[in-house]
């Protein structure tokens, strides 16, 4: 019954927010509410698991307040301004050249298997650009969003860490034997970067810009600029981004620090201060609103107990007599899965079952490592409302998460089937029909 309350929960969630009848946040707290009161939940109970929930996204929530004003800040300053004028010089307005270039530069930034740093780097990049351009606004995000999913497979991502926890292996065993696959995914991601680049030329041509360094800026622009800290501040940033790579801190340690070093140096009067913190206090807050909403609608799915209920009846639902065909719909469903299982859940939760059923059934446990790392929270978390990266993705991009989904959803699954197909051709996935 808890597995039947946790499907219905997810179902209605999407639809509240796919047809725009609630907004995300509302949506967020409200239908795994009326869930858990219709399962029987006690209040008292519900409070825990709530409080619960907020506690494990909190210090989430807090990096990227003071991530997002860190960015912001080196927006202000002028750090990407240089960057904006030398991919401009190399695309020429031509917006087929920007949208591979984009995802380029994308699946570059994401070496890091940081979502939430890649977004907020390319995002703050190339935004300007687009905007300049023409494009169409759900363009950008969701190539960002391809891009950076195939390239979390990297062993380095919290996603495959998680992975090769459950699986007690490492890399090599894991991730060595679709390498391939994940080489297919990446021409995925170009040719729909190519195919949307064709269209946008069609639509809107080749735009003749001139864009140089602070040409487009207004005057209140310029005065925030910080020209002669450009290195400074380029320093600054490449320290926090080594130092969140090696783990030196704490996420959130290192943003707040970042934060209050680069506002001291660029802005040192107190009057520039509040500015810049007036000016981008509402997208802070609006990301991390977000994030805390996301804390409650996991935190009930948990602690009901409804997504153990519906990992161990994803499993009872293959006939035995199909089990044989375990990895390869473990694969297929990984992606859209994403949509349901917060990371842990699904790593901590449903992978270990369907390892036990592998080993039942007589299958390579490995292979179904293999075919959730497909798809399950590296290609589908840009799209996934349970992760924090995906509200700075489309916070950043100012567009609605409803329609970043509709419109990224089969091309984020088409490279989950690509590669499914790769790994199943070479071998690296069990299927019935190879053997």
């Amino acid at each position: 019954m808890l597995a039947l309350f946790g499907f219905l929960t997810i179902v209605v969630f999407l639809a509240l927010i796919i047809s725009r009848r609630l907004s995300v946040l509302l949506a967020l707290i409200l239908v795994p509410l009326v869930f858990a009161i219709a399962a029987g939940i006690g209040a008292r109970e519900i409070g825990d698991m709530i409080v619960a929930g907020i506690g494990k996204v909190a210090p989430t929530g807090i990096m990227l307040i003071f991530a997002v004003l860190y960015f912001a800040l080196m927006i202000d300053t002028g750090l990407f301004d240089p960057m904006i004028s030398m991919i401009v010089r190399i695309v020429q307005g031509d917006p087929l050249k920007i949208t591979v270039g984009t995802a380029l530069l994308t699946m570059l930034v994401h070496l890091d298997g940081d979502g939430t740093a890649t977004f907020m780097i390319v995002i703050s990049a190339l935004l300007p650009l687009y905007r300049r351009i023409g494009m169409q606004p759900l363009i950008l995000p969701c190539i960002v969003a391809l891009s950076a999913g195939v390239m979390h497979l990297v062993p380095w991502s919290g996603t495959m860490a998680r992975a090769l926890n459950v699986m007690q292996c490492d890399a090599s065993q894991l991730l060595t034997p679709v390498l391939p696959a994940m080489a297919g995914g990446i021409v995925w991601v170009l040719l729909v970067a190519f195919w949307l680049g064709k269209k946008e030329r069609k639509r809107i041509g080749i735009v003749a810009i001139d864009y140089e360094h602070g040409s487009e800026l207004t005057e209140a622009q310029w005065r925030i600029r910080r020209p002669r800290l450009l290195w400074v501040n380029f320093a600054l940033t490449l320290a926090l981004i080594v130092s969140l790579v090696m783990a030196w801190l704490p996420a959130p340690v290192l943003f707040i620090l970042g934060f209050a070093v680069a506002l001291l140096l660029n802005y040192p009067s107190h009057m520039e201060q509040r500015d810049r913190l007036a000016a981008h206090a509402s997208n802070a807050f609006f990301v991390s609103l977000m994030i805390f909403a996301a804390g409650v609608f996991s935190g009930i799915l948990a602690g009901s107990g409804m997504i153990d209920a519906m990992a161990h009846s994803l499993v009872t639902l293959l006939p035995q007599e199909h089990a044989a065909w375990l990895p390869a719909l473990t694969a297929l469903s990984s992606m859209p899965l994403s949509l349901v299982f917060t990371p842990d859940a699904y790593y901590f939760g449903v992978l270990p079952v369907l390892k036990e059923a592998a080993v039942h059934y007589g299958l390579p446990p490995f292979d179904v490592g293999r075919a959730a790392i497909l798809g399950q929270m590296t290609v589908g978390f840009p799209l996934s409302p349970l992760t924090a990266s995906t509200f700075v993705l489309v916070g950043l991009s100012e567009v609605e998460l409803s329609d970043h989904q509709r419109f990224s959803f089969l091309y984020a699954w088409g490279t989950t089937l690509v590669m499914t197909l790769v790994a199943l051709l070479i071998g690296a996935i069990y299927f019935p029909l190879f053997h």
